[in-house]
């Protein structure tokens, strides 16, 4: 039987000797968003969760529920969702910038109060937002003691494909590969449209007729040890200091002082000299606020 390390799936007993032997906790993020008619919806959430849950098998460590309310829709990520959906209906799980990067914050400040030494932040899902994450951690690191890190592995980072062909960008046989290897209940090559297809594929990327589980096994295995990796650096790190862990109200007052002043220059909020056309949907959420919630 292989041990459990999902968070939601532990009883306490499990969580605290879990804890005992490796305070490290795996944050998954991602997205459900098209990636093609053969993939699943989520498979940018999928790969980061059962990924961690193979790091902290092998390495130790607890695995967070994954979050996957992820940025898309607005700005730059507007620009490429009318040119690689369209129209189509997109089943996006979509929450503006400034939502998920508070939310990231106070996922932070949680692990912080349970007093994991280290944090891992994984991300199956890559856009501009992966220049602004490194901002908030850096933010929010004074501030805790837990020692945090940021991860991105969107299925085009690590190739072992042999034929140099590359991994075949969003959606393509990379990240088709990674899913088929942690969830192939989660890929149907069957649903792989035809040459004769005169649409948007819903965002697929190149090369999935040579999509390969063996090669998404060594990709994602790849990505086991550098998540281990990065996790083994930021327990040597650790050095507690704090007297008291943040409150929420400690977060709002970070976030009011050190982030919102800078989420101007925030890449993920920037919109950019090209707009999607007035009649695509993907013009309603093209523009930056003025001003930014928060």
């Amino acid at each position: 039987m292989r041990r459990e390390v999902r968070w939601e799936r532990m009883f306490p007993d499990e969580l605290e000797a879990a804890y005992d032997e490796c305070p490290v906790a795996y944050l998954p993020y991602g997205l459900c968003e098209p990636h093609g008619p053969l993939n699943a919806l989520g498979n940018d959430g999928i790969r980061s969760h059962e990924t961690c849950i193979l790091a902290a098998r092998k390495h130790g460590g607890i695995v967070c529920p994954p979050e996957y309310w992820h940025c898309h829709e607005i700005g730059g990520y507007a620009v490429w969702g009318h040119k690689q959906i369209g129209n189509q209906r997109t089943w996006l799980t979509a929450v503006p910038p400034w939502i998920f990067l508070k939310n990231m914050c106070y996922h932070i400040r949680a692990m912080d109060a349970l007093r994991f030494h280290a944090t891992v932040i994984f991300s199956g899902h890559s856009g501009p937002h992966r220049k602004d994450v490194p901002v908030i951690i850096e933010t929010m690191q004074p501030h805790v003691d837990t020692q945090i890190d940021w991860f991105v592995s969107s299925g085009t980072d690590t190739d072992h494909f042999q034929d140099g062909d590359g991994t075949g960008g969003h959606a393509g046989r990379g990240e088709t590969s990674q899913l088929w290897s942690v969830a192939p209940d989660c890929v149907d090559l069957s649903r792989y449209p035809g040459p004769d297809a005169e649409r948007l594929l819903f965002a697929m990327g190149q090369f999935n007729d040579r999509a390969s589980r063996r090669v998404g096994d060594a990709m994602t295995a790849d990505v086991v040890e550098r998540l281990s990796a990065r996790a083994n650096a930021l327990m040597a790190d650790y050095s507690p200091k704090r007297e008291r862990p943040l409150t929420f109200g400690d977060v709002e007052q970070i976030w009011a002082d050190e982030i919102q002043p800078k989420l101007k220059d925030f890449a993920s909020l920037q919109q950019g000299d090209e707009a999607p056309p007035e009649d695509s949907q993907w013009r309603t959420n093209w523009e930056i606020p003025a001003s930014f919630p928060g």
